[in-house]
């Protein structure tokens, strides 16, 4: 494409990048409506492009780089609706500036090429890296740096969609750089290498013996930049390369020592993430890194003291009246429910909470210091403890309450792994954290209730302990969280939700106090502690379960609780929180929630409608409307599931009268699987607990279920199952039209044993079983199949209803194909032997089977049979069946 611009236009764009430096906010707003009206035309790139590239020396490098800029926003927003002879010409032109005298012209480009490379495919731009290694070996140092800042925008971005031919060649031309006479070119070098060594090794591999040779020849550098590079390769090389790393690491990690403790925090804290990840291989770093424990070990120490430059050391002792700031809250994450034999189980994905979060803030030298002395610790134990402990003693009494600060830190960073070796001090550590938890200081204040947090395990369980200390403890914690500084409320909240889930139902006798200063703690949180004080309730819920159903403790939780859930609208983030505090609460309550089930039954229920209309205007108009927060969906359907569970009694009438299960079908289709997962176990708690309004849409939720038999998705498959199970049980002989659809993907679940969740295959293994009950004749001719992975399943099961229920459907299958357990009786024997006190019914039908099958083959083959069964299954079969 040959683009000549009209002189007109340029002029106007030239004007309007002028005016945007304009201080007036009548000029500024004019420029952005300007700005979004030329935006719309393709050419407007063009001549972005040019103003960057071809206008050198004719207007100021001021607003060619904000051209680059608008350049980019417009990629970003653009790039896939312009032809090709468009993006051609963007390509091509932005790189004639990539050797421009202004750095300030020389990075736009490199972030606008990044931003073509994340906009479209590798195959779109093949030719890039040659064009950007060619442009590297020019004798031209602005066009090296230029060639090597894009490069290392590119790989930070985008190394891990580059394909291994693409990046070996580059590796040696960057290697070269290693050495260059210009600091930031070799830091930028070493930069470029590490984005790729973080997602491909494979191009390392390739040149590794050159790659450390020129990283271990930077190791007396003084740059600053290239010291970080260095330690982030060192730290990257241990995890893909360790065996060529071995032979190097007493010099390595002298040098990671000596650079933990370096004045600049970013390079110390890059060196401090080396201990982390050499953790990750214990045997290694017990043999590489305990003949440096004694000089590691006060590096540590003194790295978790808080730097000058802190944000917390400037912060109001006293602002629990301040309010908080939208950006100081994290985001939270709801975990989906998921049915398991009775009762809720965890869902399968990783546990989002940190529970050793130190309440330091922002990922820095102290917390990776701290993090790295928990590790070291679980590894090192004794060795760790005995050089740890001298020096610990003076930190602790020291006058500097920075130093005493990070001493408390310490201490609790490696409760963990020490713990044995601490216990027989905590009888003088526990009443001197008690006195720390009145210091004038906040941190200290804060970091104390952390470190007893990690102690409340054997606080609790220790007899000793638990008699000296425990009241003590529990009186100190609430009264911290009612502090006057909110980190210390934070701290000692957390703290006590640690220390309810340890102690659970040894609370019920403090449950007056308690609750009395958690509800004062209603009045005085601000935005953010009030989600950690939901999360503590709910954890008390948990833990103290019906105790919390006295009238008395319902009158103190619930009003205030309710005001909250009545002040919060429809779109407030902290519905969340609440919303899984009072599923807890409606769990431990049970009936004495009744008074308050209408109004969160109904809010519960237009939260989901709301949810399912903006999805549906969503799908209509993607660019227009906004897809719904999914969390609303999920953490309603688990409240509601919550008080099916606890309250089946009460939801008929309520379910009758809503639009609840037309909502559910909506939610059985959603694309989110968390909002599936918790769609099934509702639709299960609702199958039990008002039948009759779920089975008028038996037939389409039958059809839904049956789509979400992937035992890949483990949490979603596991509710399905389960909510078939209630449905065959409530549905009976009218399962038999359903049955044929879902029996194939039953049986592949129930046959995938490797590595699969135990819950999933015993749910598997119930709905089979109950679905034998009523069709017997459909699944019947597959019991081969499937009896031996059952058994497997149901025998680890303790005796319930639900286990009953499947093996009356067994028993049925057995009688109607008895051939088909032939080649696993044994199995089928030890399963009916799994039984403590089975049913008179059941005992019955086990003691039919067994009798009809010694009568089928005889009873010489039969006491040859009964001769090979284990000794104690025999005995045990002989007691129950008198076989």
């Amino acid at each position: 494409m040959t683009f000549q611009p009209d002189q007109h236009e340029l002029q106007q764009v030239i004007q309007l990048l002028r005016h945007a430096h304009s201080m007036d906010r009548e000029v500024q707003r004019t420029v952005q409506v300007q700005l979004v009206q030329l935006n719309e035309h393709q050419q407007f790139c063009c001549y972005l492009v040019f103003i960057l590239s071809e206008m050198k020396g004719q207007i100021d490098s001021t607003s060619r780089s904000l051209a680059g800029l608008l350049l980019k926003n417009n990629i970003r927003a653009k790039w896939n609706k312009y032809p090709q002879d468009v993006k051609f010409f963007v390509r091509t032109t932005c790189l004639k500036s990539i050797g421009d005298a202004e750095p300030l012209i020389r990075a736009t480009v490199g972030i606008i090429v990044t931003t073509i490379v994340m906009e479209e495919n590798m195959c779109d731009w093949p030719d890039l890296l040659d064009t950007l290694a060619t442009v590297l070996m020019q004798p031209d140092e602005l066009m090296q740096e230029g060639a090597l800042g894009a490069l290392q925008k590119v790989f930070e971005d985008s190394a891990d969609r580059y394909e291994c031919e693409f990046l070996r060649p580059i590796m040696p031309k960057l290697l070269i750089f290693y050495e260059h006479h210009n600091a930031k070119m070799r830091a930028l070098a070493m930069n470029s290498v590490n984005c790729i060594l973080m997602v491909n090794n494979d191009p390392i591999d390739f040149a590794i013996d050159e790659f450390l040779t020129a990283l271990f020849a930077r190791h007396n550098d003084n740059d600053e930049e290239v010291q970080k590079q260095l330690c982030r390769s060192l730290t990257l090389l241990l995890d893909t390369h360790i065996e060529k790393m071995m032979p190097h690491l007493p010099n390595v990690i002298e040098y990671i020592i000596k650079k933990t403790q370096d004045h600049n925090e970013s390079i110390a804290l890059e060196a401090c993430e080396f201990w982390l990840s050499i953790a990750e291989n214990n045997e290694i770093c017990r043999t590489m890194v305990l003949p440096h424990l004694d000089k590691l070990i006060p590096v540590l120490l003194g790295s978790m003291r808080y730097s000058e430059t802190d944000p917390a050391l400037k912060a109001n002792e006293e602002d629990s009246s301040v309010p908080d700031r939208e950006e100081d809250i994290k985001p939270r994450f709801h975990k989906s429910k998921q049915h398991g034999l009775g009762g809720i189980m965890d869902s399968d994905d990783e546990d989002e909470d940190d529970d050793d979060d130190d309440g330091g803030g922002d990922w820095n030298i102290r917390r990776c210091a701290a993090a790295s002395l928990d590790v070291l610790a679980s590894i090192f134990g004794k060795d760790l403890l005995d050089k740890l402990f001298p020096l610990l003693k003076d930190t602790l009494m020291n006058d500097n309450w920075l130093v005493k600060e990070s001493g408390i830190l310490a201490l609790g960073a490696i409760a963990e792994g020490c713990m044995d070796g601490v216990v027989p001090h905590l009888g003088e550590l526990i009443p001197f954290m008690l006195a720390m938890m009145f210091d004038k200081k906040p941190l200290v204040r804060s970091i104390t209730c952390w470190t007893l947090s990690r102690y409340s395990s054997h606080i609790v369980s220790d007899e000793n302990f638990r008699q000296n200390f425990f009241k003590d403890v529990l009186a100190n914690l609430l009264r911290c969280s009612l502090d006057s500084n909110k980190k210390v409320q934070e701290a000692a909240c957390s703290a006590f939700a640690t220390l309810e889930e340890e102690a659970g139902e040894q609370l019920i006798p403090f449950l007056g106090e308690i609750l009395e200063q958690l509800v004062k703690a209603f009045q005085c949180y601000q935005a953010k502690n009030l989600l950690i004080l939901y999360d503590a309730i709910g954890t008390l819920a948990n833990s103290v379960g019906e105790a919390l159903s006295h009238p008395h403790y319902v009158q103190m939780l619930m009003p205030p609780l309710m005001e909250k859930w009545e002040r919060l609208n429809d779109e407030d983030k902290e519905l969340f929180p609440l919303l899984e505090c009072i599923s807890a609460i409606v769990s431990a309550m049970g009936q004495s929630f009744i008074p308050y089930i209408q109004p969160v039954f109904t809010r519960c229920c237009n939260l989901i409608e709301k949810c399912v209309q903006q999805n549906q205007q969503h799908l209509m108009s993607p660019e227009t409307v906004e897809a719904p927060e999914t969390d609303f969906i999920i953490v309603a359907l688990d409240l509601l599931s919550g008080l099916a569970e606890s309250l089946p009694d009460h939801m008929p009438p309520l379910v009758t009268n809503s639009k609840l299960i037309e909502l559910m079908l909506f939610c059985s289709m959603d694309v989110t699987t968390d909002v599936r997962q918790s769609c099934f176990a509702l639709l299960g708690d609702l199958t039990k607990a008002c039948p009759e309004r779920v089975l008028i849409q038996s037939s389409n939720f039958i059809f839904f279920l049956a789509q979400n038999l992937d035992p890949t998705k483990i949490s979603v498959c596991n509710n399905a199952i389960w909510a078939l199970g209630e449905l065959s049980l409530k549905m009976g002989p009218a399962m038999k039209q359903f049955v044929g659809p879902i029996t194939e993907p039953l049986i592949a679940v129930i046959n995938t044993q490797q590595n699969m969740q135990r819950t999933l295959l015993e749910n598997t293994a119930i709905t089979i079983g109950r679905l034998g009950q009523f069709c017997g004749e459909e699944l019947a001719p597959h019991i081969s199949r499937f009896i031996r992975p059952c058994c497997y399943s149901l025998r680890n099961i303790k005796d319930n209803a639900e286990k009953e229920s499947a093996f009356i459907g067994l028993c049925n299958m057995i009688n109607m194909n008895p051939v088909g357990v032939l080649n696993d009786f044994i199995f089928w024997c030890d399963a009916i032997a799994s039984w403590t006190t089975p049913t008179e019914n059941l005992r019955a039908l086990f003691a039919g089977i067994l009798q009809s099958f010694k009568l089928q083959v005889g009873d010489y083959n039969w006491n040859a049979f009964i001769a090979q069964l284990p000794p104690p299954l025999r005995e045990r079969l002989t007691a129950f069946y008198e076989i």
